[in-house]
Parts: structure tokens; C-alpha cells; sequence
């Protein structure tokens, strides 16, 4: 971790800006961040990843992690799937306990790789009857939008990331983040109009030494009218930008966003 954290100057100072910014906004650290709150930083990121391989693995213990599902519970047992909104918080693989918990839960999580069918094969590999799937959308077309909607109707969930424009550009907008303009994408609010269902955010962030993951109502319907739809979006990013604000005043060292985000 020292190593990486000191060989990687761009991501060293991306961790100090949103740690500094954060402090600015909510005065989570008892001192101005330096550089002994960005090594933790980075070392809250490694231990992360270590949790993310035993979490699809099922070798994460179940019961340190606290799950908080206002409602989506209720939503899977009637057969109702949704849109998750999700962020670069903690280890999102841990809804994988959740999928273990809740009969009848499944999820396909977005991605913008192209490792996603070789990310499936290692999935499959350490746990044969996951119902997590990976499913690459850097080009997601109306095939996939059908799909996708299939799979809501048939009760499963679809995770997407809201926090992160993809690397080959794409329409965003811009949205206030703990004091600062930022720019958010638009794809999950898009798809969520496609999809018209139920929308959800979700998050997994360290608590004392195990995780708590949260869902928590978003919006029942995605709603982009013909004439407004520009300022609807951004609509849905504020509202987005607040919930991410809420997690990261929560644990500060949760949230994995090492380049500029504020200047992208």
C-alpha cells in the first residue's frame, strides 16, 4: 500500500482533494487532512479488495455484515425488481449476502470494462450458484435495454453505477458534491425511465469491524418529461450527489474515487 500510494501521484492527490473537501464540508477529521488520512485512505481501499474476493467467494462471515433494506425485502418477496443506484462505497460485493439472505433475490451489475464476461467466469469459479452477474454496458444498446427490462419484469434487480462518467465520455451534468461542481452521468436516470421501475440507491461501507449495507428509496418512477427533460436530470444527479454526501459524512474513508473527480 505504501508503495502505491507513494508511485501513484495523480491518485495521491485526488485521495487529499476529496479528503480535504469533505473536511471543508462537514469537519468529519479533527485536523485538516494530510498525508497520514490519504494512507489510510489507500489502505481502507486494499483491505477492500481483499474483502470483495472473499465476499464472492462466500467467505466473508455473514453475520458482520448489518443489512439495512427499507423495503426491498418486501419488493422481492411480491415479485417486484427495480433499479439500484450505486457508488464507488466500500465493497459492493457484500450484496452478495444479501442474495444469499433473501430467496428470490438476483442482481446484474453495469459495468463500464470489457473484463466483465472474464470477471463472471472467476464469480462462477468461486461460487457456482452466485446470482450476481456482471454485464458490460460501454456500448449499451436497445438489445440490452430489452433485456434488462426482461429481467426487472421477471422480479431481479439491476445495479448501476451513478457516481462515475465512463472513460469513452458519455452526456452528464453537473451537481453540487460536498461544496463543489461535479460532473455526474446521466446513464442510470435514462435507463431508469427505460425501465420504469421502482428506483433504489445502495451502499456498503465499513462499520466497527464488518460492513453495513444500506437501500433506501430513490424514486418510484424515473420521470424525464418531453419538455423538461434536461433540468429533470440534473434533478436526479442533485438528489444523488446529497445521498452520496450523507454516506461519505458517514465513513469518510469509504468512498474509492482516485483521479480528479472535480475536474475530469
Amino acid at each position: 500500500v505504501l508503495s502505491h500510494w507513494l508511485a501513484t501521484r495523480t491518485a495521491r492527490h485526488a485521495s487529499l482533494e476529496y479528503l480535504r473537501r469533505l473536511q471543508a464540508d462537514a469537519g468529519v477529521f479533527d485536523t485538516t487532512p494530510g498525508w497520514r488520512h490519504s494512507l489510510k485512505h489507500f489502505a481502507m481501499f486494499a483491505e477492500t479488495l481483499l474483502d470483495k474476493i472473499l465476499a464472492l467467494g462466500q467467505r466473508y462471515p455473514a453475520d458482520r455484515v448489518h443489512m439495512e433494506r427499507h423495503g426491498v425485502l418486501e419488493r422481492v418477496r411480491s415479485g417486484q425488481g427495480g433499479l439500484i443506484i450505486t457508488a464507488h462505497l466500500g465493497c459492493l460485493e457484500l450484496c452478495q449476502v444479501m442474495a444469499d439472505q433473501v430467496p428470490g433475490f438476483r442482481l446484474t451489475a453495469l459495468v463500464h470494462t470489457g473484463h466483465a464476461e472474464q470477471f463472471n467466469r472467476l464469480i462462477r469459479r468461486l461460487d457456482a450458484g452466485s446470482r450476481v452477474e456482471l454485464l458490460q454496458v460501454t456500448d449499451l444498446g436497445p438489445a440490452d435495454a430489452v433485456k434488462l427490462a426482461e429481467r426487472v419484469a421477471r422480479g431481479e434487480f439491476v445495479a448501476i453505477a451513478g457516481d462515475r462518467v465512463p472513460l469513452r465520455g458519455g452526456r452528464s451534468v453537473t451537481a453540487s458534491f460536498l461544496g463543489h461542481d461535479a460532473r455526474l452521468p446521466i446513464g442510470a436516470y435514462v435507463l431508469g425511465a427505460a425501465l420504469r421501475c421502482p428506483v433504489f440507491t445502495m451502499a456498503c461501507t465499513h462499520r466497527d469491524d464488518g460492513y453495513v449495507v444500506r437501500f433506501e428509496h430513490f424514486a418510484e418512477r424515473i420521470e424525464l418529461p418531453r419538455g423538461s427533460r434536461d433540468a429533470a436530470l440534473t434533478g436526479y444527479a442533485v438528489q444523488f450527489a446529497q445521498w452520496m454526501e450523507a454516506q461519505v459524512r458517514q465513513s469518510p474513508y469509504d468512498w474509492f474515487n482516485f483521479y480528479p473527480f472535480w475536474d475530469q
